[in-house]
C-alpha cells in the first residue's frame, strides 16, 4: 500500500481554496503542487478537469493511483513550466490555477530527504531530488554567501555567525549536525518555544530548490494561461512567499500608485490582469485544532480580467 493511500493528506484551507475558484463542471484547472494530491483529488470531484504538476518524483510516482483514481492528468515538472507543459497537452487557457507555495508534509515527514531537523538524515533538501543538495552549498559556498542566503531567505539577524560556525564545522553531511551548528552558534535552551535552527533551515531549503524564483515566474505563467474570470488562489506559509504574492497581484491589478509630487507619474497605466484580490484568508479554529500547520497559511486569490497578459505586451512591444 502506498504512502498516500495509507495516510490521505488534507491540505489547508482546503474549503476556502475551493470557494476561491468557484469550479463549474468541465472547466479545466491547474494545482502546480499535487504534493499528496488533495487539492486535485477536491477538484476533481467538483467535477473539474484537472491538470496536476509536482516536480518531487516521489509525488508523482506515489500519486499516480489517486490521479488515476479521479481521472487527474498528473505532469512531472515545476510549475513555473506550466505554459509549455500544458501546451504538450492541447490547453493554452484554463478556468483556474491553485498553488500550495513551499516544502510539502511529505517531504517534511520523510527523514532520508533531509528537509526537516527534527530527526538525522542527510542534508540534501532537493524538491526534484536532483542537482545541487543542501550539503553541496554549504560545504562549497564561500562564507559571505552563505550569510547573505541566512539572511536573505531565513530572516536571520545573526546569520553572519551561524555562516561563519558553518565554515569552520565543514564538511556538514546530515541534518543532526547542521542543526547542532546552529544552536551552538545562536544559543538553544531545550524549553525554547522556537528552536533556532527553524530560519536556517529555511533559507537553505529555500536556495536550493530556488524557491522564490520559481514562484515569481509560476505567477507570470498563471497570467498567461488563465482566461477572462479564471481565478487564481495561493496558499503561502510564510512571509516571503506572501509578501511577492501580495506585491504581484497588487501591481497586476492596478493597486500601485499612479505616482506623486517626488515620483513621476506613469505615462500610460497598464490595464490591470487581475481585478482587486480578495481580503487574504487565514484558517480558522476549527481548522487549526485538526492541523496545526494551517496557522501560518494565507490564502489569496483574485480574478482574471480581460486585458492582455504582461508577457504578451512586452513581447509587442
Amino acid at each position: 500500500m502506498s504512502a498516500l493511500a495509507a495516510a490521505p493528506h488534507v491540505p489547508v484551507l482546503l474549503a476556502e481554496v475551493l470557494d476561491a475558484l468557484a469550479i463549474a463542471p468541465g472547466e479545466v484547472h491547474v494545482d502546480g503542487t499535487f504534493g499528496a494530491g488533495g487539492y486535485s483529488s477536491a477538484m476533481a470531484m467538483a467535477q473539474a478537469r484537472v491538470f496536476a504538476f509536482d516536480r518531487d518524483p516521489d509525488a508523482i510516482r506515489e500519486g499516480q493511483a489517486v490521479a488515476d483514481a479521479h481521472g487527474i492528468m498528473l505532469i512531472p515538472g515545476e510549475f513555473s513550466r506550466m505554459v509549455e507543459l500544458l501546451a504538450e497537452h492541447g490547453i493554452g487557457k484554463v478556468s483556474g490555477i491553485t498553488l500550495d507555495i513551499g516544502v510539502s508534509s511529505m517531504q517534511l515527514d520523510r527523514v532520508e530527504r533531509g528537509f526537516s531537523f527534527q530527526s538525522d538524515g542527510p542534508l540534501d533538501m532537493t524538491m526534484s531530488q536532483d542537482g545541487m543538495s543542501a550539503a553541496d552549498f554549504l560545504n562549497s559556498a564561500a562564507e559571505e554567501e552563505i550569510a547573505d542566503i541566512i539572511y536573505r531567505y531565513g530572516e536571520e539577524p545573526r546569520s553572519r555567525r551561524v555562516a561563519r560556525a558553518i565554515v569552520e564545522a565543514r564538511p556538514l553531511e546530515r541534518t543532526s549536525q547542521l542543526a547542532a551548528v546552529v544552536r551552538r552558534a545562536l544559543g538553544h535552551k531545550p524549553h525554547d518555544k522556537k528552536d533556532p535552527a527553524t530560519r536556517t533551515f529555511q533559507a537553505i531549503r529555500i536556495h536550493v530548490n530556488r524557491e522564490l524564483e520559481e514562484l515569481e515566474r509560476a505567477l507570470d505563467a498563471a497570467e498567461t494561461l488563465l482566461e477572462e474570470g479564471g481565478r487564481l488562489a495561493i496558499v503561502t506559509f510564510h512571509s516571503l512567499e506572501d509578501r511577492i504574492v501580495k506585491q504581484y497581484l497588487r501591481k497586476r491589478s492596478g493597486g500601485e500608485g499612479a505616482g506623486s509630487r517626488h515620483l513621476p507619474a506613469r505615462a500610460v497605466a497598464d490595464a490591470p490582469t487581475f481585478a482587486r484580490p480578495a481580503k487574504p484568508v487565514r484558517a480558522g479554529a476549527a481548522e487549526l485544532a485538526r492541523n496545526p500547520r494551517a496557522r501560518s497559511a494565507t490564502l489569496r486569490a483574485a480574478v482574471r480580467t480581460s486585458a492582455p497578459a504582461s508577457s504578451t505586451r512586452s513581447n509587442r512591444a
